[in-house]
């Protein structure tokens, strides 16, 4: 068997927690990469993509995606995706990374338009 990295343990013990209090919730999932970040909400028990958005979407192209500015208007375009395929609460996994910088912008932005964590 292979051995695990940090982040990959970190990831499933952060995922684990989740499951625990999800309560059927949905699941608002960050991926953070150098020049983009992307954001979906998943529903676990169905095993389908509610909803997504990313700094790659058309809307958002002409910004740079790796900075804290193109993390709030992705946290609110997923915000308003969601609220439109009827998904108001959800649980954040914020995965692997620290819940900072681009990825509490994200958070707090989707907060701000409309999804409860």
């Amino acid at each position: 068997m292979a051995h695990k990295t940090p982040v990959q343990k970190r990831a499933f013990r952060v995922r684990k927690k989740l499951r625990q209090v999800a309560n059927g919730r949905p699941r608002l999932s960050i991926y953070r990469s150098g020049q983009n970040i992307y954001a979906q909400v998943i529903d676990d028990v169905k095993g389908h993509t509610l909803a997504a958005a990313s700094t790659l979407d058309t809307d958002l192209r002409s910004t740079s995606g790796a900075n804290v500015d193109a993390a709030a208007n992705v946290g609110k375009l997923i915000a308003e995706r969601a609220k439109e395929a009827g998904v108001t609460e959800v649980v954040f996994d914020r995965g692997p990374y620290i819940y900072h910088g681009r990825v509490k912008a994200l958070a707090e932005a989707a907060r701000e338009g409309g999804l409860t964590f």
